[in-house]
């Protein structure tokens, strides 16, 4: 998915946006950038490769080369930033994250507008980050063209501008991914994990709303835009992809694990040993599971931290099973003769969970029961880079209800949906059945949406119901 970061202070920053970059690094695939702007208005860049190490160990021989007030850095899904732009705006650097699924579309357009060409190119595809550049330099300034470019794009996108001696922010026009920002004396920091700033000695201060820009000086925030109404952050920071420190909308990542943990486990009476979590982000599930249920919980699997990201980040399939077989470690004493029930964030393909439950066996497990903390996913994101599955039925809910339901054309999904029908059932069954687990369940999304603590309308949930934010847009005018 991406994350980034951004510093304005009276003083040199290059230390505090190299370490809060940094904490970004569990968020992103492939490249990590940082670019510094000097008390000349120059700009210095850096990009690297970061698919086989981490960010700190290639960009620490770099940091004598910065020297600056002002910074953005970048943990990216694939693509090259910052990107250095000159147009008659001036000259700016700029960072994205988000998905820009009419990328096609927007391309055309520019050059039937005159916009000649496109250099920045990664895996044959025209640099998302280069293409939001051109839209926004087609405008008169800088805002009027984040504007326009929050308008055009489909999907989602959030933005650092250095520019002007301070950084322009925007959260994407729907608020699916977050922008924090931080203050202590003489400095501000732009985040989308909040868990960058107590180490670096700021305090929360501001969130910025869907569609809004500001402009962030050392000494103060300037809106330039106001938020939109409509907001649908995704559900999936709580779940899975925020770090255990961070805040959203104001709620604690790790706090909503708990919660969500508690609510899996109730009214559910289960004869297990155990309780475990599928590191990193089931073990906060799981513990609020254990301390409900009152089943003691252990560490069945353990994660080998050092050189082992997160397994959704590789694009290959059989490179993220190999990163999710090799990063956890069985306990063999926790696991033999025992039942188990493990948390995990959710079953999206159900690749990683089938190895993992046939270790747990081999490692001796008497029964293997598996609690997901979401419902069962039956829509591929189209507004983040979660996953990049060619086909729907790469789902492992969309395999079972192909199975159930052979290749009839009118299926309702709505009845899937809807945890109460028998046909959610069978397709959960269906789904266990493929694992080889003992039983499976997942949250329902009335109990995630109740453990995140904000109203549904607040929230994409599109993988789960299909919802859109015209659809949200429309319930509230009827309203």
């Amino acid at each position: 998915m991406g994350g980034f970061f951004g510093v304005v202070s009276k003083s040199d920053c290059v230390n505090d946006l190299f370490f809060g970059t940094d904490y970004h690094s569990h968020l992103g695939t492939r490249r990590g950038g940082l670019a510094v702007l000097d008390s000349t208005y120059r700009i210095t860049r850096t990009i690297h490769d970061i698919t086989n190490s981490q960010f700190r160990s290639k960009f620490d021989g770099d940091l004598e080369k910065f020297s600056g007030n002002v910074g953005i850095g970048v943990i990216s899904d694939y693509e090259d930033q910052p990107l250095i732009i000159t147009s008659h705006l001036g000259t700016f650097s700029i960072v994205t994250v988000g998905k820009i699924t009419n990328s096609a579309k927007l391309v055309q357009e520019c050059f039937h507008q005159g916009f000649a060409q496109f250099s920045e190119m990664n895996f044959g595809e025209i640099n998302p980050t280069e293409l939001t550049a051109a839209l926004i330099s087609s405008r008169d300034s800088i805002v009027d063209g984040i504007a326009y470019a929050q308008e055009k794009i489909e999907g989602s996108c959030s933005i650092l501008i250095m520019a002007d001696g301070g950084i322009y922010a925007a959260r994407d026009r729907y608020g699916r991914t977050p922008i924090s920002i931080g203050a202590k004396d003489g400095a501000h920091a732009l985040a989308m994990e909040t868990s960058a700033f107590p180490n670096l000695d700021y305090e929360e201060r501001y969130d910025l709303g869907p569609g809004e820009i500001v402009f962030v000086q050392a000494d103060r925030i300037i809106q330039k835009k106001a938020p939109g109404e409509t907001n649908q952050i995704c559900s999936f920071f709580w779940v899975y992809f925020g770090y255990p420190s961070s805040n959203f909308e104001g709620r604690n990542t790790e706090s909503v694990r708990y919660r969500n943990g508690e609510l899996l486990a109730k009214d559910e009476k289960l004869d297990i040993d155990t309780v475990c979590g599928v590191p990193d982000s089931g073990v906060g599930h799981a513990l609020g599971y254990a301390h409900a249920s009152g089943i003691r919980y252990s560490r069945a699997f353990v994660k080998y931290t050092p050189t082992w990201a997160r397994s959704f980040m590789p694009q290959n399939q059989q490179i993220r099973d190999m990163v999710s077989n090799m990063k956890l470690l069985p306990v063999k004493e926790l696991i033999d003769g025992r039942k188990l029930l493990f948390c995990d964030d959710s079953v999206v393909r159900g690749t990683q969970m089938r190895n993992t439950v046939s270790r747990l066996h081999r490692a001796g497990a008497k029964e293997v029961h598996v609690r997901a903390a979401c419902p069962p996913l039956l829509f591929s994101c189209k507004y983040l880079n979660f996953s990049r599955s060619k086909s729907e039925l790469d789902l492992a809910a969309r395999r079972a209800i192909r199975k159930l339901e052979g290749d009839n054309p009118n299926v309702n999904l709505a009845e899937y949906i809807d945890s109460t029908n028998p046909k959610h059932q069978a397709m959960v069954d269906e789904i266990c059945r493929e694992l080889n687990l003992d039983t499976l369940g997942f949250q329902t999304l009335e109990k995630m949406v109740e453990a995140i603590g904000l109203p549904k309308s607040r929230l994409c949930t599109y993988c789960w119901d299909g919802v859109t934010e015209a659809d949200v847009e429309a319930a509230s005018a009827e309203d």
